[in-house]
């Protein structure tokens, strides 16, 4: 699995119009997922997330986790992190998982969040969305349950 996660001021996704997620201060996450991920990877990125101290304390420093300020996570499923753009101008997307495995597995990693005590809105899966927030720094950080990747 592979992760865009982006410090936020606030953020929201629509659907047809409609917002059908929406959070305040936290963590932006764009979620991808390639055949071979399993709860495994969901786990390791649900842990990384939780604990990532990219919000400043009191003394600017970055300290503190989206756990720690007590913020909220909006994540968006999004297959084309696994576009593979190095031949011809139109992106390969063979590396993102089937739709009925991505879809199950981006549940997973979303209850898992859930469990650690985070407020977790989320977009549709594989619908077209439009997202809108204001980066905070910005931050964006770009992280891949495999270790080798």
């Amino acid at each position: 699995m592979k992760v865009v996660v982006q410090r936020c001021k606030e953020a929201s996704v629509t659907v047809s119009g409609d917002i059908v997620g929406k959070i305040d201060q936290g963590l932006m996450v764009l979620v991808g997922v390639t055949h071979e991920d399993t709860e495994k990877d969901a786990k390791y990125l649900v842990e990384k997330i939780a604990g990532l101290r990219i919000f400043e304390d009191d003394l600017g420093k970055m300290n503190h986790s989206v756990v720690d300020m007590g913020g909220a996570i909006l994540s968006v499923s999004q297959f084309t992190l696994y576009g593979d753009c190095r031949k011809g101008r139109r992106p390969n997307f063979m590396a993102a998982a089937k739709p009925d495995i991505a879809k199950d597995l981006y549940e997973y990693f979303n209850r898992e969040l859930i469990a650690k005590g985070i407020h977790v809105e989320t977009g549709q899966f594989g619908e077209m969305m439009d997202v809108s927030f204001t980066n905070w720094g910005p931050v964006t950080l770009i992280i891949d349950s495999r270790v080798d990747a």
